[in-house]
């Protein structure tokens, strides 16, 4: 189109955009373009965690086989820290406070290092869940990647070292009279159950500590006061039998006691039934499903939100 001017010359205009007077959503919304990192609908995002497994599981091995790379005894480290810890424990609550009381030594020994390798393997996927977003702002801000890929591999993480670790838990309850039977298989369906719900709170706990950062510094006290109320180091129901009945029922429920407790029935000869709580695998269950797809969609719902200010 043209025009000519007052001095004679032609003055040429460009013919007027078909997309003139569209707002920038509406012109998205016309050629098909998205928000960039928008989050995706649950199915694609369940999807694209799918197609990412093969990275999940590579950097859950790297960061195990990092973990104590500078160390002499390397992945030796993975076993003796909580053997340590047991033995510490067996120390102060064993001979010095008497926490055994009711249970042989054949029987509490046993007890208290399952409890303690089981409880470690929640609280470690705690707190490496707490900064698998923050810990690793530049592999968020770098790579296009769904988020949750970070804080389920962590807790892979921690799923191999207890079971690296498991070869020494096998030793000690063996040593003191419980040797392999049927009841052992138990010990998949328990550790499948615990896996969930570790993957589901370290999910949780990573959105939380995305956004607060001090979340990292709180955590060690509250892990150590929910240790301390699992029962790791005695037995609730003859510890508290002394108090109201419901305080017992109350901490027996909590899901780290029912993991510990039916790992212990599955390992432990002289540790049956009746130690357990009523409907014990059914409250694995659903502590593990609440947690898996509560943290899942909890962690999704702010998906867009990583790495960001």
């Amino acid at each position: 189109m043209s025009e000519t001017t007052h001095d004679g010359t032609v003055a040429v205009s460009a013919p007027a955009s078909p997309d003139e007077g569209f707002t920038a959503a509406e012109l998205a919304a016309k050629y098909g373009l998205s928000v960039s990192g928008a989050r995706p609908s649950l199915i694609e995002y369940v999807r694209q965690l799918w197609g990412r497994r093969h990275f999940i599981l590579a950097f859950s091995q790297a960061k195990l086989t990092a973990q104590y790379s500078q160390a002499k005894l390397g992945q030796l480290w993975q076993v003796v820290t909580p053997l340590l810890n047991a033995a510490v424990y067996f120390f102060i609550f064993g001979l010095i406070l008497e926490a055994d009381r009711g249970m042989s030594r054949e029987v509490y020994i046993p007890f208290l290092v399952t409890g303690v390798f089981v409880f470690t393997f929640t609280q470690s996927s705690v707190m490496a869940g707490v900064r698998a977003i923050s810990g690793n702002l530049g592999l968020v801000r770098a790579l296009h990647f769904p988020r949750a890929s970070l804080p389920i591999s962590f807790a892979l993480q921690q799923l191999q070292q207890l079971l690296f670790s498991m070869i020494v838990l096998f030793t000690v309850s063996i040593g003191f009279g419980s040797y392999p039977d049927l009841s052992w298989v138990l010990i998949v369906p328990v550790l499948a159950l615990q896996f969930c719900f570790n993957t589901g709170l370290a999910l949780i706990m990573a959105r939380a500590g995305a956004h607060t950062p001090d979340l990292a510094q709180l955590m060690p006290f509250v892990m150590r006061t929910w240790m301390y109320a699992s029962g790791v180091m005695f037995s609730i129901p003859i510890m508290l039998k002394d108090k109201p009945d419901w305080i017992a029922t109350v901490l027996q429920w909590n899901p780290a006691a029912i993991y510990m407790d039916l790992m212990r029935f599955a390992l432990i000869d002289d540790y049956g039934w009746e130690k357990l709580p009523d409907h014990a695998w059914e409250a694995a269950g659903g502590w593990a499903l609440l947690f898996a797809l509560g943290g899942f969609v909890y962690f999704w719902k702010a998906e867009e939100r990583y790495g960001r200010g």
